[in-house]
């Protein structure tokens, strides 16, 4: 058999991908997940006392955190499973990918497993995060001294 012949069995034999469920399972789950973190926001203005600004910093954190318990209770996987890139686009991805990676190495020790592993995934996204920011930042602040913008 050929390639050419392996590649035809091969799309026969394939399932058709189901694209536009896939879609809708992802934008309805990351939607009730932003759904959860505005309540979140809400309950941190609301009760104590912050203000729509501030109460960002502590949303992201509540929810990374409830990811983290999430996924530590294998729950979370699931939901991924079923939602795909609807879990894994919010911040609560970020929480997952850590404590995932985490967990893999809780056989090799809290130093070489655990620690070593936990910032395999997610070490990527925190250094071009501080990157981008240190970028963004230096741009504002030469666009400032130059008179083009304003603080």
């Amino acid at each position: 058999m050929d390639p050419q012949e392996y590649q035809q069995l091969e799309q026969q034999m394939t399932p058709p991908t189901p694209y536009f469920k896939n879609v809708l399972k992802a934008f309805f789950v990351g939607g009730i997940i932003c759904t959860i973190g505005q309540a979140i926001t809400y309950l941190y203005v609301i009760f104590f006392n912050f203000t729509e600004q501030t109460a960002g910093n502590a949303t992201v954190a509540t929810m990374v955190f409830i990811a983290m318990i999430l996924t530590g209770l294998g729950l979370y996987r699931k939901l991924g499973q079923f939602s795909g890139a609807g879990s894994a686009v919010p911040v609560t991805g970020f929480g997952n990918a850590v404590i995932s990676a985490a967990i893999e190495g809780r056989t090799e020790g809290f130093v070489l497993g655990v620690g070593s592993n936990m910032f395999k995934l997610a070490g990527s996204v925190i250094l071009f995060g501080v990157a981008s920011a240190f970028f963004v930042a230096l741009i504002k602040l030469i666009l400032v001294s130059v008179g083009v913008l304003e603080w």
